[in-house]
């Protein structure tokens, strides 16, 4: 089996300027595209469901012009989540509270059914 998620990420960290520079133009304006720096994944513990979940890709980026830093997350799965956005908003806080910078979140969902159109 291929694994996908796998495959997207080293993707997206390969292509990662050009991703934001298509999808986000407005991001790209306000960068130092040879400031990126990848940083580790991250590990969230939710107590209330037991469960351990792994921030997919977090790059920290300077502002052009500007000695100040931010984060951008993206997290990339293939399958709709009922909590997503929740999820998000808790990595969100978290990163935020963890590197006491700007945090920019990319959430995407790919979908593969019809019934996720």
């Amino acid at each position: 089996m291929i694994d996908h998620d796998r495959l997207f990420k080293e993707l997206l960290s390969n292509f990662f300027p050009e991703f934001i520079e298509l999808f986000f133009p407005d991001v790209s304006a306000y960068w130092d595209r040879n400031s990126l720096e990848f940083l580790p994944q991250e590990m969230f513990s939710d107590i209330a469901e037991g469960d351990r979940k792994i921030v997919d890709l977090l790059v920290r980026a300077a502002f052009s012009n500007q000695d100040a830093l931010f984060i951008i997350h993206t997290e990339h799965q293939s399958y709709t989540e009922s909590d997503f956005n929740a999820r998000m908003f808790r990595y969100f806080a978290r990163l935020h509270e963890k590197y006491a910078v700007p945090v920019y979140p990319i959430p995407q969902v790919e979908c593969r059914r019809k019934s996720c159109v």
